[in-house]
């Protein structure tokens, strides 16, 4: 693989993360698989969790935050019972609690747990202070002072209780931290609680179904045609049009003139129905994505975010 030049990469990748690697470690990896110059993830998982785990590359990079901003969903396992250093199972012991609790408790727990609430976010997060991420400071025995924040739990789906272990979904906005999620729900509970198991399950619109893991990657990767630059071609099949993470915005077709027009930065007459609203400008001629475009009430469309003309 190192015979060849980094390539110019463009599309999204939705990667099932493996556990116990870094969601960075993952990404290295991916990015000498695909020969790759330049590719980033969106929402850091721990090395506990799995699943979903967007990676953008190239010019699909500049619409990575969609993803970022978006709702997610996650199956999450845990211990009551037990508090740990990092409230996950990777973390040191810290204290043993007695569970008792009932139903009506846990479901009321639950409840005050849902809607608009408050989160201090994890010092075993990748939150950056003064440029280093908190899990770094954690590791050293020094606690930073986090800001509240506000989230949004829009559901948590009771799926087992039995035995001390808890199994719910969480259905939640951008910034929330589930191993703090769990670690707040044991302490309603009087019993403290960690995460054993987490698995993101959804990103914006993007479901389990469309995953795809490593091991799809390597089998995909003949070693023993390094020679042939065709390889790639079955790795690329892979990955989702460079304008997937804004796939919910409204597209318009350019003419020859009008993408020439738009590609300068210039805006563009183009009348239409949409106002005021972002849109996905594509090339009739060759049905390329050209960037994004805003439509104002005078109808113009004035350039927002363009791709890049030298994508090869």
């Amino acid at each position: 693989m190192f015979f060849f030049k980094k390539r110019n990469v463009h599309g999204l990748l939705l990667l099932d993360k493996p556990k116990g690697v870094s969601s960075n470690y993952i990404l290295q990896k991916v990015k000498r698989i695909f020969h790759a110059k330049k590719a980033g993830y969106t929402g850091t998982l721990d090395p506990l969790a799995t699943g979903m785990l967007p990676i953008c590359f190239g010019e699909t990079t500049k619409f990575s935050h969609y993803l970022t901003d978006s709702q997610k969903k996650y199956h999450v396992v845990a211990k009551l019972g037990e508090k740990t250093t990092t409230s996950d199972s990777c973390g040191a012991l810290l204290e043993k609690r007695s569970v008792s609790f009932s139903l009506i408790q846990l479901h009321a727990s639950i409840n005050e747990l849902t809607g608009l609430i408050d989160q201090i976010p994890s010092m075993y997060s990748a939150i950056k202070y003064h440029g280093k991420p908190l899990y770094k400071y954690a590791r050293q025995g020094l606690t930073i002072n986090r800001k509240m924040r506000k989230i949004f739990i829009y559901k948590i789906d009771l799926i087992n209780y039995a035995n001390n272990v808890i199994e719910l979904y969480v259905h939640c906005s951008k910034g929330t931290y589930i191993r703090t999620l769990i670690e707040d729900l044991g302490e309603k509970l009087g019993c403290g609680a960690h995460i054993t198991f987490l698995r993101r399950l959804q990103v914006a619109s993007y479901i389990h179904s469309q995953l795809v893991n490593m091991i799809d990657l390597y089998k995909s990767f003949n070693r023993n045609d390094i020679y042939n630059i065709d390889i790639f071609k079955k790795l690329d099949q892979f990955l989702m049009p460079i304008d997937s993470p804004v796939s919910f915005l409204p597209k318009i077709f350019f003419s020859i003139q009008q993408t020439l027009c738009f590609q300068l930065g210039q805006k563009v007459c183009f009348i239409c129905d949409i106002k005021n609203s972002l849109v996905r400008v594509i090339d009739t001629e060759t049905r390329k994505f050209l960037g994004l475009g805003k439509i104002n009430s005078e109808n113009f469309v004035i350039p927002h975010r363009l791709v890049s003309t030298m994508q090869g």
